[in-house]
C-alpha cells in the first residue's frame, strides 16, 4: 500500500536527523541566539538535503549516488572546512543580549548553510543507502508516486525531529543567562570545530 512507503520514509527521515551531529548542535546554538525559527529553519535546511538523498535512493538514481561517492574525497573536504569555520566563527561570537533582527536575508542563510553542510556530508548519501538497503528499499517497488511518497514522508520526519529539537531547546532559551550563553557559543564552536577535524580524517577512510 502507498501509505507503507510514506511511514517508511517518516521513519527513516526521523532516524536519519535524531543522532546528534553538527547539525544537531547547529540547531541547538542557534535557538538559543536567535530564537526558535532559526533553529528550525537549520533543520528544515538538513531535511531538504535529507530529501534530495532520499530522493536518489528511493527513485534509483544510481548514476548521481555513484558520482557524490566518487566525489566523496572533495565533498568532505569542503564540508569540513565549512565545519571548522563555523565552529571558529561560533567559538569566537558574542551572544545576543537582545532579540536580533530578523531578516528574510538571515533566514535564507540559516537555512541554506545547514542545506549545504548536509549535502556535502558524503556520509549522508552512505546512511541513506544502508538504511534503504536494511528496508529492502534500494530501489523503490511501485511507480514514481510510492517513491514520492517516501521522499515526502523522509522530508516530514526528519523535519518532526527540526522541531521538537528547536521546541525544546526554546523553552529553556530564556531561562539561560548571558553567562551561560558565552559557555554556550563555546562549547557548540569546539564540538562543530571537531566535526570538522573528524570530517577531514572520514575522507581517507570511506
Amino acid at each position: 500500500m502507498p501509505i507503507t512507503f510514506f511511514l517508511k520514509g517518516l521513519i527513516i527521515g526521523f532516524s536519519i536527523a535524531a543522532p546528534v551531529g553538527p547539525i544537531g548542535v547547529l540547531c541547538i546554538r542557534r535557538t538559543m541566539a536567535a530564537g526558535r525559527l532559526h533553529g528550525f529553519l537549520s533543520g528544515i535546511g538538513a531535511a531538504t538535503a535529507d530529501a534530495f538523498y532520499g530522493s536518489v535512493a528511493a527513485f534509483g538514481l544510481t548514476f548521481i549516488s555513484d558520482f557524490l561517492i566518487q566525489q566523496k574525497f572533495w565533498l568532505g573536504l569542503v564540508g569540513g572546512f565549512f565545519l571548522c569555520y563555523l565552529g571558529i566563527t561560533t567559538f569566537l561570537s558574542k551572544p545576543f543580549q537582545n532579540s536580533p533582527q530578523v531578516g528574510s536575508g538571515n533566514l535564507v542563510n540559516t537555512y541554506g548553510s545547514t542545506f549545504l553542510l548536509t549535502l556535502t556530508n558524503p556520509l549522508t548519501i552512505l546512511s541513506f543507502a544502508a538504511i534503504f538497503a536494511g528496508f529492502g528499499l534500494v530501489k523503490v517497488d511501485g511507480g514514481y508516486n510510492a517513491a514520492a511518497l517516501m521522499v515526502f514522508g523522509v522530508f516530514l520526519g526528519s523535519s518532526c525531529w527540526w522541531f521538537l529539537l528547536s521546541s525544546l531547546t526554546g523553552f529553556f532559551r530564556h531561562r539561560i543567562n548571558l553567562a551561560m550563553l558565552v559557555w554556550v557559543n563555546r562549547i557548540a564552536g569546539f564540538l562543530i570545530f571537531g566535526f570538522g577535524v573528524s570530517a577531514f580524517i572520514s575522507i581517507l577512510f570511506i
